[in-house]
């Protein structure tokens, strides 16, 4: 593959910082209540499902035009859970599609499949992430 663009950050650690090489992300880390921490800070989950909402609504919109169908309306939202399971700590996601009237039933939910075929960060968690896809 040839890359288009790489993206750099740097971290250091789950209660520090994330830093961008261009300087456009700086944030705060911190654990989330739920895992023991204060939550004064974003973390990892969230960088996540951020990232991962967007890859799939702009996979969701290229579809949308090979298909001829308007997604404009379409919103996404991701949904990052982190637990344990037998070998450690591990993800599962639920991506959740807020559709328009228009788009509602077979043809929203095959356009979901569609972007989540060709989505890079569903490609990436395939076989390694269970990713659930709800339509609302």
């Amino acid at each position: 593959m040839d890359a288009l663009y790489t993206a750099v950050a740097t971290a250091n650690g789950r209660d520090g910082r994330a830093v961008s090489s261009d300087g456009q992300l700086d944030l705060s880390l911190a654990l989330p209540p739920a895992l023991g921490g204060d939550g004064k800070g974003t973390n990892p989950e969230q960088l996540f499902a951020a990232g991962y909402a967007a890859c799939f609504s702009s996979a969701l919109a290229g579809v949308g035009r090979q298909e001829k169908v308007d997604t404009s309306e379409v919103s996404i939202t991701a949904e990052v859970g982190i637990g344990k399971d037998d070998s450690g700590f591990s993800l599962q996601v639920t991506l959740r599609a807020e559709l328009p009237d228009e788009l509602a039933g077979e043809t929203g939910r095959r356009l979901l499949e569609l972007a989540h075929a060709v989505c890079p960060y569903s490609r990436a968690t395939r076989g390694n992430v269970p990713v659930t896809l709800v339509v609302e």
